[in-house]
């Protein structure tokens, strides 16, 4: 049985009156699990006929199912590795829909770590348009890096920037923002007991003021007509209606759409709140035109005969070469202003140059659009051994490939006298 703090079950029976009952009970039950079906790969309807977990549509997407039944290490299997589906209880699909995101816009995800709304904005923008995905811990940024590697998106940009920063270099400029703010967890506490530790009245307050500052810079960076998206996982008034209220107050170029909130015992997810705005003025500051962030042109010799060695369609795009070594295939024009930005990728990382050779990348296995000339498909030992790092037989092939499952991509090998040599990051690789 589940220990709600005293304060927490006072608030919440004043706040829900007669509902009060039902929502307690949700607590004695288990957490709602569900998954997006991630469109860059596959259509809702073909992963419903693929899928081997019982699934029922959630009613927030299209895209969205709740989990039925048992389906354990579910993160685990080779349809999640391959970026066919993202792992999220239905209520968090909310700011995805609130968003209207449409393909050809721009976007930001300011607080976007692990990566779930972000990827699925993503596939929302179809592989057209630009998506900017922030996270300020810089852990956590990786984590969203490789969370839109593995789901195939080729038009985003991930940052590690404080949000005042990252938006006064951009503002403006995008078409739509999301703030999913750091919250004090209260849609949490069936899943995570730290989130129960860690809460407390003062905590709620203090995280009403850090949103009030994460949403006041998100403003700057919306164009004039543009969307702002405000969510949380909390239920608190001082966390949802409060911050909203405050900042209508003191943007007048602003209006507030709609307001939602999804209650556990209301709708099958562990709750959310999501406001939708939009801008109405004009901008605060001078609009980011969309022109190019310079960025040196990759001219090495060595990439250009791997892609015609290796690839039968190479990412599209200009293809630079960063100061590291790293080479980014950019099929959107990055905007000036990111070079404020800790930039962590971009578009398509297909790879590193070392030593003058091309060594291409994990990411460009998994990226959509970009066509193997030799792909191997791997099935029952054989695919297990691979997911967990070992060398597998690959008759037949000779060089660089992509391995995948059922014609889903799962990383890179090289095959060699019969043998693939695993390139599986060892962060993925399955104990």
């Amino acid at each position: 049985m589940i220990q709600l703090p005293q304060d927490f079950i006072t608030r919440m029976k004043k706040q829900l009156g007669p509902e009060a009952p039902a929502f307690f009970t949700c607590y004695e039950q288990s957490p709602k699990r569900g998954l997006r079906v991630n469109g860059l790969r596959i259509t809702p309807k073909a992963f419903s006929a693929l899928s081997p977990f019982a699934l029922t549509p959630s009613d927030i997407l299209p895209e969205g199912f709740l989990l039925m039944g048992d389906a354990p290490a579910i993160g685990s299997h080779p349809y999640h590795l391959a970026g066919l589906f993202y792992l999220q209880e239905p209520s968090a699909m909310a700011p995805i829909a609130a968003l209207a995101v449409r393909p050809g816009m721009r976007v930001l995800d300011l607080c976007a770590a692990p990566g779930g709304k972000s990827g699925g904005i993503a596939a929302h923008l179809a592989g057209r348009g630009l998506l900017v995905a922030n996270e300020l811990v810089p852990g956590r940024a990786k984590t969203l890096r490789y969370n839109l590697e593995r789901l195939g998106v080729t038009n985003a940009a991930v940052t590690c920037n404080r949000p005042d920063v990252l938006c006064e270099a951009l503002a403006g400029f995008f078409d739509a923002v999301l703030v999913d703010a750091p919250c004090s967890g209260e849609g949490m506490f069936r899943k995570d007991p730290n989130a129960i530790a860690e809460w407390s009245p003062a905590h709620v307050l203090a995280c009403a003021q850090r949103q009030k500052a994460i949403l006041e810079s998100a403003a700057e960076a919306v164009a004039a007509g543009g969307a702002l998206a405000y969510s949380t996982c909390t239920f608190s008034p001082e966390e949802n209606e409060g911050v909203v209220e405050a900042f209508c107050a003191s943007h007048k170029d602003f209006s507030l759409l709609s307001m939602q909130r999804l209650y556990p015992h209301t709708f099958p997810g562990e709750g959310h709140f999501v406001a939708r705005l939009q801008r109405t003025g004009a901008p605060a500051g001078e609009k980011i035109k969309p022109q190019r962030l310079a960025l040196q042109p990759c001219k090495e010799a060595a990439y250009r005969d791997f892609c015609a060695e290796a690839l039968a369609a190479p990412p599209a795009g200009e293809i630079v070469l960063l100061p590291d070594g790293r080479v980014l295939a950019l099929a959107e024009a990055l905007p000036r202003g990111l070079e404020r930005a800790r930039l962590l990728t971009a578009g398509v990382y297909a790879g590193d140059m070392v030593n003058g050779r091309f060594r291409p990348s994990h990411a460009l296995a998994m990226a959509t659009g970009v066509e193997w000339r030799q792909t191997l498909p791997l099935e029952g030992e054989a695919l297990n051994a691979y997911l967990q790092g070992q060398v597998v037989p690959a008759p037949g092939l000779q060089g660089w490939c992509r391995a995948a499952v059922d014609g889903y991509p799962l990383g890179l090998g090289k095959a060699v006298e019969g043998m693939l040599k695993n390139h599986l990051p060892k962060g993925l690789r399955l104990a």
